[in-house]
């Protein structure tokens, strides 16, 4: 069965806009911390993004299952395994950017087909930013200073600009990046990381340490629509749905795929 992915993107995009005013409901209110089995932090705002976005994707498409971060069970690789379309769902990337108030956190749904991200809505609703991407269709951006304007990467600078973890630093990234020359670190949080890689605001973005398949996918189809890629330490592509394990490897998303920094960041 096809489907119009620039339409089911539009309505992504209303779906996310209504988990967002859901979260911005609880950001300046007064809420409470829990701690999920990996430590990481929930609040009563991921789980009602959860809820808007499963409601709504339920509604717009409902023989497609949804794999959410905050689903209270999670499907099996036995019945995962045989999905070749679904949706997959991080209600509220960036819990820790929520907690501290700086606006960094973002509304992530995708569409996996066949391990590949075909549609990507990444919203930040406290800085009103908003990127979809679908397959074939380009990547677009809007903001507060203005409608929705396509977006694409840039070709590498000098000095390089690098976007990292505001939350999740990792001792190899320094290593890794004394290899590249002279850069400029710019820490963000969540997937917006990819969507100023996208923008041509940023050139690389390098994570070492667990991710899982819902932080990135979004983000990775709204950069490689912009022209950009997203690969493991290997230069092979970032894939989905392809084991028992939801954790991402260690990966690198860029803008300019000119470059093969991959190996690049390899070099002794």
């Amino acid at each position: 069965m096809s489907l119009d992915h620039a339409a089911l993107a539009r309505e992504c995009a209303a779906i996310a806009r209504a988990a967002g005013a859901a979260i911005m409901r609880i950001y300046d209110a007064d809420y409470t911390i829990e701690r999920k089995d990996d430590a990481s932090p929930l609040t009563a705002a991921d789980l009602a993004a959860h809820h808007a976005i499963v409601d709504g994707l339920s509604m717009l498409a409902p023989r497609l299952p949804v794999l959410s971060e905050e689903s209270v069970e999670q499907a099996s690789w036995g019945e995962r395994r045989g999905w070749t379309r679904y949706w997959l769902v991080d209600p509220l990337d960036g819990t820790r950017e929520f907690i501290k108030h700086n606006g960094e956190f973002t509304v992530n749904i995708a569409l996996i087909e066949e391990g590949e991200p075909m549609l990507g809505v990444v919203y930040a609703p406290a800085l009103g930013e908003m990127y979809t991407a679908w397959r074939g269709g380009g990547a677009h951006a809007e903001t507060p200073q203005g409608g929705s304007v396509a977006i694409s990467t840039r070709a590498h600078a000098t000095p390089l600009v690098v976007a990292g973890s505001r939350s999740h630093a990792d001792p190899r990234m320094s290593a890794a990046l004394e290899k590249v020359g002279a850069h400029e670190l710019i820490a963000l949080g969540s997937s917006l990381k990819f969507c100023r890689t996208a923008q041509g605001r940023a050139d690389l973005y390098v994570r070492y340490g667990p991710t899982s398949e819902w932080d990135t996918a979004a983000g990775q189809c709204v950069l490689e629509q912009a022209g950009g890629g997203v690969t493991r330490l290997d230069g092979t592509r970032l894939a989905y749905n392809t084991k028992e394990s939801l954790l991402n490897p260690d990966f690198l998303a860029f803008g300019d795929v000119s470059v093969d920094w991959a190996q690049l960041l390899r070099a002794e």
